[in-house]
């Protein structure tokens, strides 16, 4: 569904408030802006996971920014933390495009150094389903793009771009090319529903860019591949 810029900017204020702290910056580590993406905290009713793209991972150790609104109590968490790559870490699936992480390890990483996460995970409900990514045609739809975009200074703030979102050749994407630090950020749409209600939908995570824009993983491919059992922060 296209929205007009006002409700536009109305949904962007809105998804900041309730899954801002979702969403983090994730390096792998080089010196490079094609290696600063985005990851971001799923939760299902069965665990937690981080999701980013699998481009952005590997054998070597990754970095995983933290903002103080992710933490408690404050002024204790580091700036970053390590996230291990290869067969310790990411869990990726060949062809989907993304890369699984439970987060047992990052909360006893936090337990361990005296402090806490303190995040809003993207929840399972507002996860598209098959149905709604069925939806999505040829006819651009609003999409909302939360991000931490790499700045000329080096810094990794969080963004929101509004974009159009199609389906094209039998894939999901985004019709512009994002900014550096954008891939394996979260893409969130609206529909109507049968009652003419407006839902928001998160529909999966930004792919490196192709042909002027971005495939996005989609929901219903990113739950095929989750682990078996997710994590939890216990």
């Amino acid at each position: 569904m296209l929205l007009d810029p006002d409700a536009e900017n109305d949904v962007a204020y809105e998804l900041c408030q309730i899954v801002g702290r979702a969403i983090l910056p994730y390096s792998r580590g080089e010196d490079d802006r094609d290696g600063a993406g985005t990851a971001f905290f799923f939760r299902t009713g069965s665990g937690e996971y981080l999701l980013t793209a699998d481009a952005l991972t590997g054998a070597t150790l990754g970095e995983l920014g933290l903002r103080g609104s992710v933490t408690e109590p404050a002024g204790v968490a580091p700036d970053s933390v390590a996230v291990a790559g290869g067969a310790t870490g990411w869990v990726c699936q060949p062809g989907s495009g993304v890369a699984i992480l439970p987060t047992t390890g990052l909360h006893r990483q936090a337990r361990d150094g005296g402090w806490a996460w303190r995040t809003q995970p993207v929840a399972d409900v507002i996860a598209a389903d098959g149905d709604v990514i069925g939806r999505i045609d040829a006819t651009p739809g609003s999409a909302f793009v939360l991000a931490h975009g790499v700045r000329e200074d080096g810094s990794r703030p969080l963004e929101v771009a509004i974009e159009r979102v199609v389906r094209a050749d039998d894939e999901v994407r985004i019709t512009t090319t994002l900014p550096a630090g954008y891939v394996g950020a979260p893409v969130f749409g609206v529909q109507a529903d049968a009652d003419g209600a407006l839902t928001l939908h998160c529909l999966g995570l930004v792919l490196p860019g192709t042909d002027g824009g971005h495939q996005v993983a989609t929901f219903d491919e990113i739950r095929a591949a989750l682990p078996p059992a997710g994590a939890g922060t216990d």
